[in-house]
């Protein structure tokens, strides 16, 4: 069986393949059309990889959509956790905290 890289991978993967199939294309096709190796399509479509914009843009382009239907609804729970988990709010309030701190004690 085939590991997927994270739920969003997943969803990402079968929507290019939704549209590659509706438009009649073959992996090979749609590999060419965006300039890519068709093993790197169909790791994409099989969520084995996140593709990066560059390669996101271009796989739209391929398939006359725009890219944004392809990430569409996704969320960042939808990929493997990460190990600090922070948002850029909890990083710049800890930031805050330890500045704080430091001129207490000054």
């Amino acid at each position: 069986m085939t590991k997927t890289h994270s739920d969003a991978a997943t969803i990402l993967g079968e929507r290019v393949r939704e549209q590659r199939l509706k438009l009649g294309l073959t992996l090979e096709d749609l590999a060419s059309l965006s300039e890519m190796h068709w093993t790197s399509v169909g790791k994409i479509e099989r969520g084995q990889v996140h593709p990066n914009v560059e390669t996101l843009v271009r796989l739209a382009t391929a398939l006359n959509a725009d890219p944004g239907v392809f990430v569409e609804g996704l969320t960042a729970s939808m990929y493997e956790k990460r190990v600090h988990g922070l948002t850029a709010a909890d990083f710049i309030r800890e930031r805050e905290r330890e500045a704080s701190r430091r001129s207490e004690a000054s």
